[in-house]
């Protein structure tokens, strides 16, 4: 789009150059030539074009450094290098076009030559590169406003907290935050996580446990393991046995041999929103 608007802008001043100055030309009495003069703005307005990517560096490279001193800096060797590689550029398009027609181009090099030229290309470079300041203003503004109203990215689970489980051939990638428990079955055991999905995968019980550990999965039953960080609630009967309430809902039995790993979810210092129900005591026979 830059590239486009600059394009436009330029091809537009130089065919208004063009024709302005043939009929400049024919009011002084000499020759309507348009199509020299098309000629001359083209080839200088192609060169140009070519180096737009000088300017572009340029004014990017002042956005980012601070204190108006190096900025000047960098602005006046963009603007010598530009006129230079302009200058250069289109008096040899000029030659070769004009000796592939069979004419010569005589640039009359001297200091007013150059320096004419060097002030045209001059009001052209603080032209363009205001441009290019203001597009790039422009498209910083709509990142700040598109980060603005983006909704926040949910943190990812490094790689510490996943695990993988593997059944052959085939690896399932889990979050142990997801999982409310594990239990046996068989020569499998079956993970049962939050969202209802459940992976039943070929191992033991004894090696889940040894590595789940560090995630608060622990054993509750001979046969069970259950996710301490997802209970809201422990019903304590009787019997030592006692029921796990998870946050989605779901509950999971434990037995009383079990009973002490759930014990201080009751206590003081357990996490919040952990209710423990004591049921009261069967009274003894007489």
């Amino acid at each position: 789009m830059m590239f486009a608007a600059i394009a436009a802008v330029a091809l537009a001043i130089g065919i208004v150059n063009a024709f302005s100055g043939a009929q400049d030309a024919a009011w002084r009495g000499g020759s309507y030539d348009i199509g020299r003069r098309l000629f001359w703005e083209m080839s200088s307005i192609a060169v140009i074009l070519l180096l737009l990517p000088i300017l572009v560096l340029a004014v990017r490279r002042m956005r980012r450094t601070p204190g108006l001193a190096l900025q000047a800096a960098i602005a006046a060797i963009a603007l010598l290098g530009f006129s230079t590689l302009h200058i250069t550029g289109m008096v040899w398009v000029r030659k070769l076009v004009l000796w592939l027609a069979g004419g010569a181009y005589d640039f009359r090099f001297s200091l007013a030559t150059v320096l004419y030229e060097f002030r045209k290309d001059a009001v052209a470079v603080v032209l363009i590169a205001a441009t290019i300041w203001l597009l790039e203003s422009r498209r910083e503004l709509k990142r700040a406003a598109a980060a603005r109203s983006a909704p926040p990215t949910p943190p990812q689970p490094s790689s510490l907290d996943l695990i993988w489980l593997r059944d052959g051939t085939s690896r399932i990638r889990v979050v142990p935050r997801e999982i409310l428990w594990v239990a046996s079955a068989g020569n499998y055991i079956e993970y049962s996580l939050a969202d209802g999905t459940r992976h039943l995968i070929r191992g033991t019980l004894a090696a889940a446990e040894s590595e789940l550990a560090r995630f608060s999965i622990v054993r509750v039953h001979r046969t069970k393991l259950a996710n301490l960080n997802r209970v809201r609630g422990v019903d304590l009967k009787p019997s030592g046995d006692f029921e796990l309430a998870f946050d989605n809902g779901q509950a999971l039995g434990g037995s009383r041999r079990y009973r002490p790993t759930v014990a201080s979810l009751g206590s003081r210092n357990s996490p919040a929103g952990i209710a423990t129900v004591d049921q009261p005591a069967m009274p003894k026979p007489s």
